[in-house]
């Protein structure tokens, strides 16, 4: 069989294939095969429709079969889902656009979509997906409020400016957790750094949408991050993540010793009482203080950032000391958005991030799974009560003044 036969046979092949798939489950749906005379038939068939499936081998013509009563569509042409919709607007709109990599071509080619795609086409499927997802972003967040707030950032490659140079594109994503103890993926936005501006701008457009409530806010150290913190969600207490504090910590303390410190670090973390919580600190921070002085002088700068969870209900610590359940959501992104590579733009970013999110918060409201109880909710203390928890970074703010 020379390669002509066989480029022709392998698309024969899957149609031939698809075709029985459609025929089996018309005939289900229908309670019996074609020219079957049974008691237990529901409908008859009244002739077919053509119908193009785009497959990894090509553009697959198809015959669909219509019903007397009632309409039929097999679950192969079933609409994509919103994730995959935004994709594939995100890998069209790079190729039609003439800035595909390799990569995107590749692709397009596996898709069989080389030929016949217009730019209304895609113009189309990305206006649906971006109305989807704008709706999402824009929504009123609830009057109840939001006591933890989450957020953390991912890096992507997307292209900038008339020159298309390709730049590193922050991510920022914002979950909340409401007063029901259910969370909530609040909202996102894309820039080209994580300075205090671009902080203070994503968190403005959270407290425009509603967000109100906040008493502890979870996030690394990132200097304009916690400067925003300060300034636009003034008042609540602010929980240093202690995986990335973790990290930051060994790179003061040699690498033969690093390993006896996360051990110690990590029984700080085992203490389910407030009080030795702090003694176990700052014991450690002592013992270190001879061989590891910057280490020591880390943990007493960060004491009060990294131990700020204690002053919440203690069933929900193990949730709020760090970022992971957002960094989690943050994975997904990175695996879902890995296939492009490289984005043409800042808003097809946007796009498949945020159909990726709200996806997320779908499953999430459908499980319908509580994070906390509404009880231990209920028993977070009023912001007057919490104690006023000023690092050297919170003090920076306050002595900097307002800009």
């Amino acid at each position: 069989m020379d390669g002509s036969t066989a480029g022709e046979l392998i698309p024969e092949l899957a149609r031939y294939g698809l075709q029985q798939l459609i025929e089996l489950e018309v005939a289900a749906v229908l309670g019996a095969d074609r020219h079957e005379r049974t008691e237990e038939r529901l409908g008859y068939r009244n002739g077919y429709r053509p119908r193009s499936l785009t497959t990894q081998v090509g553009d697959i013509d198809l015959l669909i079969p219509k019903l007397r009563a009632g309409s039929f569509l097999p679950s192969i042409l079933e609409p994509r889902r919103r994730v995959e919709q935004a994709l594939y607007g995100v890998i069209m709109e790079a190729y039609i656009c003439g800035v595909s990599t390799r990569k995107v071509d590749a692709l397009v080619a596996a898709l069989g979509s080389q030929s016949g795609i217009s730019k209304s086409q895609v113009s189309r499927i990305c206006q649906d997906i971006d109305e989807q997802v704008q709706a999402f972003l824009n929504r009123p967040l609830q009057e109840s409020g939001y006591a933890y707030v989450y957020l953390d950032a991912t890096y992507l490659h997307g292209r900038l400016g008339k020159a298309l140079q390709v730049c590193s594109r922050a991510v920022v994503v914002a979950m909340g957790v409401n007063a029901d103890g259910r969370r909530e993926l609040l909202g996102l936005k894309v820039g080209d750094s994580e300075s205090e501006g671009f902080w203070s701008e994503f968190l403005a457009s959270l407290k425009e949408r509603g967000l109100t409530g906040v008493k502890l806010v979870i996030s690394d150290a990132h200097v304009g991050l916690t400067k925003a913190i300060r300034r636009q969600l003034q008042g609540c207490v602010w929980q240093r993540c202690r995986v990335h504090f973790a990290r930051n910590l060994l790179q003061r303390v040699p690498k033969a010793h690093q390993g006896m410190v996360t051990a110690a670090l990590r029984s700080v973390f085992a203490q389910e009482d407030a009080g030795e919580i702090l003694s176990r600190w700052d014991d450690l921070a002592a013992s270190l203080a001879e061989r590891f002085p910057k280490a020591t002088e880390l943990m007493n700068e960060a004491r009060e950032d990294v131990l700020a969870f204690r002053h919440f209900p203690q069933p929900h610590w193990k949730k709020v000391w760090s970022t992971n359940l957002l960094e989690r959501v943050n994975e997904e992104i990175k695996r879902r958005t890995r296939v492009v590579g490289i984005f043409p733009n800042d808003a097809s970013i946007t796009r498949l991030v945020g159909a990726v999110l709200l996806e997320q918060h779908e499953h999430w409201q459908l499980e319908g799974r509580r994070m906390f109880s509404a009880e231990s909710m209920a028993a977070i203390p009023e912001l007057e009560d919490l104690p006023a928890l000023l690092s050297a970074a919170a003090a920076e703010v306050q002595d900097a003044g307002p800009r």
